[in-house]
């Protein structure tokens, strides 16, 4: 039992550096044009219904946001 949930957070522990680190890599497309790129990009890919795609097209709405935001 308690390997069971000591395995369950590391999973969560990995799960978390994995997308911070996706975050950071991501958050160098600052640009209107380098977001339509990149999702262009995602959308030619044969990954469209992968958790992880879903992930990266959350963060860059999340980054189209914030550019609009900053105007």
């Amino acid at each position: 039992m308690a390997s069971s949930i000591l395995n369950r957070l590391q999973e969560i522990r990995d799960d978390y550096a994995r997308r911070r680190t996706l975050w950071r890599e991501l958050s160098a497309y600052q640009t209107t044009d380098a977001l339509n790129d990149l999702e262009a990009a995602i959308t030619r890919s044969e990954t469209e219904g992968e958790p992880e795609t879903q992930e990266m097209r959350r963060i860059l709405a999340a980054q189209r946001i914030a550019v609009l935001q900053r105007g």
